[in-house]
C-alpha cells in the first residue's frame, strides 16, 4: 500500500525569527526532563538540579550591566513584523545580481534577515556611531517599531550629549540588541570587525565579550588613521583608532597577507643556493620533554661539541640531523655519556635525565673531516642546517622563502598599508567630482585587508552601518583583483543630509554606483582577451534595493470580532512587494532569480527554479497548479494567497489534493497561505 503524503494549507509566519527560541529548543532537546508538560516551558530549578555541581550558587559574582540592559535584550528578542519590499527603480542588474542594499533601521532589518542568512555571513564589518556627543543615535521604542523607525528617518540629526546622565547606557542600548542579532548570522568560521575610538572602546569590549564570548575574542586592532597627527591637540593626540575583533567559534585563525619585498630582500643566497633562504634558530623550547631531541653535534672544522641551549632541544628528530649533518662529511652516532650536560640543558636531575641518547660525533679523524667540510663550505650549496663563522661557530639553520608563504597579520595596522582618513576622504570626492557628500569615510584599503585575512572568493559580507558603502567598494576591488564572486548585504538607515545628495542611503548607492562603474572600465582596460584568451569572469557590479516598510498584509490590524476581507494583502502593495515578504518568511536568499511563468494565460512567479512558486492572481485553476507540479519547476515550496481562491472553496480541496498526489510521487512540497 501506498504511503500518504499529507499536504496540508498551513499559514505563512509574519512574524520574524526570534534567535533566542533556537536556544531554547536546544535546551528542551538536551534537559527533556526539564520541559513543563503542557506549556514546554522550561523548569528552571528542574534544570539547575540536573546540572548539579555546575551550577553557580554564589551570590556574589562579575556582571557587567547598565540602566536599561533587559530592555535592550527584549529588543532583540522582539519579533518583527516588518516587511522589505524592492526597489527596483534604485537597483542596478536586478535580474542577476547577488548583492543586497537594504534602506532601513539595522533592528529591524537583523531580525527579518535571520533566517534567511542565520549561520551564513562570512565577515561583518560596522563602524557604529562613536558616541562622540553629536553622533546619530538610534532611538529604538519597545512599542510600534515601524513607527519608531518613521519617526527617526524624519529627523535631520540626533545627538545624545555628554550632558545626558545616561551618556553611555543609552549607546549600549543602542548596539547590544544589534550586536545579539548579528552574532546569529555568522558563519561557524564568520569574524565579525568593530570600528571604534577611545570613547566607547572599553565598554564595547565588555559587551562583546559578553554576547560573542572571551574566548572569541580575537584582537584589539589599532589601525593608524592619520599620517600627520595634530600638534594643536590637547594632551596626547590619537594617531590610532580600535578595531575590536570576534569570531564566531573559538581558535579562529586568519588568513596570511601577502610578502612586501621588504621582507623578501632578508632571503638571500650567500652559499649560491639555488634558493634564498635566511638564517634561523635551529633549536625549540621544552628540552625537559624532548629529551631524545637533546645531544652534541660534533663541530667539524674544530672539534668542539655543540649542544642546544638551556632549556632548548635540536628542531629536527636525530636521524633527520643525522642526514643533514652528513652532507659536511661523514658522521656516526656514539654514546659519550654526556648525561649531567644533558639534564643541565633539561633542568632536570642527572638521575632523572633519559638514558641511551647518542651524540652525533666525526666518523673520521678530525682533520679529514674538516677537509670534507672545508670543501663543502667552499663549494657552496650548504646542507639545510650549516656552521656560521665560516665553520669556526655554532649551528644555524636555512629557512627558504618558498616555505614561510605569506605573513600573518598583527594588530596594528600602518596607513602605508590600510590608508588613512585623508585618503578616503580623497576617495570620496574622486567619485564625487570633488564634491564631499559624506563627513567620515573609512578607506577601502582598510575593509580590504579584513576581507584579504578572512573571506574566501564566495563569501559573504555583512555591514549594517554602511554609511557611504566603503564596504561595497572594497568587496569590488576584491573580486575584481581575483575574479571572486563575493556578496554583500548592507544597512542603512536613510537619514537626511545636509550634503545636497538627500539621505545616507542615496549617497550610498551612488557611491556604489561610480565606484562600479570605474572598476568596469579599469577592467575594460587591463583584461582585453588576445585571440587564445578567454573573456573575464563575471563581475557583479549591481545590487537589489530593499526598503524597510510595514507588513504587506492587513492582518496585524484587525482586531477581534471585526469582520475580515478576504483579501488580506494591503492596498497599494504588489505581488513583487508580498514574494518577497513570503521569501523572507521561508527563509529564501533575497537575491535569488525570479522569473515569471505563464499557463494558459495565468501567470505566476517562480523563485530559483522552484524553489519558491507565487500564485497570487485570480482566476487560478487546478489545470496550472498540475501545470506547476509536472513542469521542470517541481516546485519545493507553493504560496496561494487566500484571495485566490474567494469563496471557491472546492478549488482549495482540488489544488491541496493535487499538491498531495505530486507529493505521493516523491514531490516534497510545503504549501502556504495568508
Amino acid at each position: 500500500m501506498n504511503e500518504r503524503h499529507e499536504v496540508e494549507l498551513d499559514r505563512l509566519d509574519t512574524k520574524s525569527q526570534n534567535p533566542d527560541s533556537s536556544r531554547a529548543d536546544r535546551l528542551r532537546e538536551l534537559f527533556p526532563e526539564a520541559v513543563t508538560e503542557g506549556t514546554g516551558d522550561i523548569d528552571f530549578d528542574k534544570l539547575r538540579e540536573l546540572l548539579g555541581k555546575h551550577v553557580s550558587e554564589s551570590r556574589e559574582r562579575y556582571a557587567f550591566t547598565w540602566p536599561g540592559k533587559h530592555e535592550a535584550i527584549r529588543q532583540s528578542q522582539t519579533p518583527s513584523t516588518a516587511t522589505l519590499r524592492p526597489l527596483k527603480e534604485k537597483s542596478v542588474d536586478w535580474d542577476t545580481t547577488e548583492n543586497l542594499y537594504i534602506e532601513g533601521d539595522n533592528l529591524e532589518v537583523l531580525k527579518l534577515l535571520q533566517r534567511s542568512y542565520h549561520g551564513q555571513v562570512n565577515m561583518i564589518y560596522i563602524d557604529p556611531p562613536y558616541n562622540t556627543g553629536n553622533d546619530f543615535v538610534y532611538k529604538d521604542s519597545f512599542g510600534d517599531t515601524i513607527e519608531n523607525y518613521r519617526e527617526q528617518t524624519g529627523q535631520e540629526h540626533a545627538s545624545n550629549p555628554e550632558t545626558n546622565g545616561r551618556f553611555h547606557s543609552n549607546w549600549l542600548n543602542m548596539m547590544y540588541p544589534r550586536l545579539r542579532l548579528a552574532k546569529e548570522l555568522l558563519a561557524p568560521t564568520g569574524v565579525i570587525f568593530i570600528s571604534i575610538d577611545d570613547h566607547e572602546s572599553m565598554n564595547l569590549r565588555k559587551a562583546g565579550d559578553e554576547i560573542f564570548g572571551e574566548n572569541c575574542f580575537v584582537a584589539d586592532i589599532a589601525w593608524q588613521r592619520t599620517y600627520s597627527p595634530r600638534n594643536d591637540a590637547k594632551g596626547i593626540p590619537s594617531e590610532v583608532e580600535h578595531i575590536l575583533v570576534w569570531s564566531r567559534m573559538p581558535n579562529w585563525n586568519p588568513h596570511k597577507l601577502e610578502r612586501t619585498a621588504e621582507m623578501d630582500a632578508k632571503y638571500k643566497n650567500p652559499d649560491n643556493d639555488m634558493q634564498a633562504w635566511t638564517s634561523d634558530n635551529p633549536f625549540a623550547s621544552e628540552a625537559a620533554s624532548h629529551q631524545g631531541m637533546v645531544y652534541a653535534i660534533q663541530n667539524p672544522f674544530t672539534g668542539e661539541l655543540i649542544y642546544p641551549t638551556i632549556s632548548s632541544h635540536w628542531r629536527y628528530q636525530q636521524d633527520q640531523m643525522l642526514d643533514y649533518m652528513n652532507g659536511w662529511c661523514e658522521y656516526k652516532l656514539e654514546d659519550i655519556h654526556d648525561e649531567a650536560k644533558r639534564a643541565e640543558i633539561c633542568g632536570i636531575p642527572e638521575e632523572d635525565v633519559r638514558s641511551n641518547v647518542q651524540a652525533i660525533m666525526l666518523a673520521q679523524p678530525l682533520e679529514e673531516s674538516r677537509q670534507h667540510a672545508q670543501a663543502v663550505l667552499e663549494r657552496g650549496q650548504w646542507p639545510r642546517f650549516y656552521f656560521t663563522k665560516n665553520g669556526l661557530g655554532g649551528i644555524r639553520r636555512k629557512t627558504y622563502l618558498d616555505s614561510v608563504g605569506g605573513r600573518l597579520p598583527t594588530n596594528f595596522w600602518p596607513y602605508a598599508e590600510t590608508g588613512h582618513t585623508d585618503e578616503a576622504k580623497k576617495e570620496i570626492k574622486r567619485l564625487f567630482e570633488g564634491k564631499m557628500p559624506f563627513d567620515t569615510p573609512k578607506p577601502s584599503r582598510l575593509i580590504r585587508r579584513m576581507l584579504d585575512i578572512t573571506t574566501d572568493k564566495n563569501s559573504l559580507i555583512m555591514d549594517f552601518f554602511s554609511g557611504s558603502a566603503t564596504t561595497a567598494d572594497a568587496v569590488m576591488q576584491a573580486n575584481q583583483k581575483d575574479d571572486g564572486q563575493r556578496r554583500y548585504i548592507l544597512v542603512q538607515i536613510p537619514e537626511e543630509t545636509t550634503s545636497g545628495y538627500g539621505t545616507l542611503c542615496d549617497i550610498g548607492e551612488e557611491r556604489i554606483r561610480r565606484a562600479a562603474r570605474n572598476l568596469t572600465e579599469e577592467q575594460v582596460d587591463t583584461n582585453q582577451p588576445t585571440l587564445e584568451e578567454t573573456e573575464p569572469a563575471y563581475f557583479d557590479t549591481g545590487f537589489r534595493v530593499f526598503a524597510l516598510d510595514s507588513s504587506n498584509l492587513k492582518s496585524d490590524e484587525y482586531t477581534p470580532g471585526q469582520e475580515l476581507d478576504i483579501d488580506l494583502v494591503k492596498r497599494g502593495r504588489t505581488n513583487d512587494d508580498l514574494l518577497f515578504e513570503v521569501m523572507l518568511r521561508w527563509g529564501l536568499d533575497l537575491s535569488l532569480p525570479v522569473e515569471t511563468k505563464e499557463c494558459n494565460g495565468y501567470e505566476y512567479l517562480s523563485v530559483a527554479e522552484g524553489e519558491l512558486v507565487c500564485c497570487m492572481n485570480d482566476g487560478l485553476t487546478v489545470e496550472v497548479i498540475e501545470h506547476i507540479v509536472n513542469t521542470d519547476d517541481k516546485p519545493r515550496r507553493v504560496f496561494i494567497p487566500d484571495h485566490v481562491f474567494g469563496e471557491q472553496n472546492n478549488l482549495k480541496l482540488n489544488i491541496v489534493d493535487a499538491l498531495r498526489r505530486a507529493s505521493s510521487e516523491g514531490q516534497e512540497i510545503e504549501l502556504r497561505t495568508v
